[in-house]
């Protein structure tokens, strides 16, 4: 049994900081609820003064979002959480002012989020190294109706601990290869560079400083309102620029929310999968818990992680990251 007292993490409250790097708040009930749950689990949560403010669909114009996102660096807090992603981020890297971020992750400030928000994680890595977690927002996860995912809260509570050491996972049922081997083949690599996030994010940063280039990584994706045609055409772009072929695994998270049309005949998300796995030698898994949707690990991105694969067991393994 865990004995909190005696493991040599600290349990105590966290300072929590909401901001809004990128599209406006739309449910402030949601946000309001968010809140209220991290106060109610004995954190101290800090609300940016323009975590609410909204210009067109933004939070803010661009000057005011990035000055919430400096004010969330300096703010010393345990972890920066992003209020919501949408849109936002991409269009203000240039003027991030990159080293105090940097220095506010060696401070132990982790910066959490994802979706428009792997933009901000995708530049902070090309240009400092450091390491932010992709994960949930306050208003879409935290402030759910009902009550928040327990996996998604569990892991959550695990990187405020110090507890999260990786993630486990089963991956999707598939049929065998042509020759009778398994979709996904028994694998046992050596710490790699996690990196990674929303597909459609990510390919909107190719050619740009913003692009980390990382070889022998470890690269996940999600997406959401993606068609899979679309999906692969994406991956398709990775593909020709080569950053596929200089990874060592890609896992596939959840890509939702979209509609199949009758004239695809058969075509879907399990034929991009194919056709990928036709076009690099890297493993091509599928099923990672990680995406839009209520249940969603934490994963560093940039950190050095190993990867296990039994039959359809799938381990990404950290170590303890204080």
């Amino acid at each position: 049994m865990h004995d909190p007292e005696h493991c040599g993490h600290d349990h105590g409250p966290k300072h929590i900081y909401i901001y809004s790097p990128a599209s406006a708040v739309r449910d402030k009930a949601a946000f309001r609820r968010g809140i209220a749950r991290l106060q109610a689990l004995g954190h101290e949560v800090e609300v940016d003064a323009d975590a609410l403010a909204r210009h067109t669909r933004f939070a803010g114009d661009d000057a005011t979002r990035l000055a919430a996102i400096h004010r969330a660096a300096a703010s010393g807090a345990d972890v920066a959480l992003i209020s919501r992603a949408a849109y936002g981020c991409t269009r203000i890297l240039a003027d991030i002012q990159y080293k105090k971020i940097a220095k506010a992750i060696e401070r132990g400030t982790r910066f959490v989020g994802m979706s428009d928000f792997t933009a901000f994680q995708c530049a902070v890595l090309a240009r400092t190294g450091a390491i932010t977690w992709a994960g949930p927002s306050l208003e879409i996860d935290w402030g759910v109706k009902g009550e928040p995912d327990e996996i998604m809260a569990a892991c959550f509570d695990d990187l405020l601990t110090g507890h999260g050491e990786g993630t486990g996972w089963r991956l999707g049922r598939e049929k065998p290869k042509a020759d009778g081997s398994a979709a996904a083949p028994e694998i046992h690599l050596k710490p790699a560079p996690l990196w990674g996030g929303n597909l459609a994010v990510l390919n909107s940063l190719i050619g740009t400083p913003y692009f980390p280039q990382v070889k022998g990584g470890i690269l996940f994706l999600e997406d959401i309102g993606e068609h899979p045609y679309r999906i692969e055409r994406m991956l398709t772009q990775l593909l020709y620029a080569g950053v596929l072929a200089q990874q060592k695994a890609v896992l596939l998270g959840q890509f939702t929310q979209y509609k199949l049309a009758a004239h695809d005949k058969g075509y879907r998300l399990q034929s991009v999968v194919d056709w990928l796995r036709t076009r690099i030698k890297a493993p091509v898994l599928t099923n990672l818990p990680f995406g839009h949707v209520p249940t969603k690990v934490l994963l560093p991105v940039g950190a050095s992680v190993s990867l296990a694969v039994h039959e359809r067991e799938a381990l990404l393994v950290w170590g303890h990251m204080h």
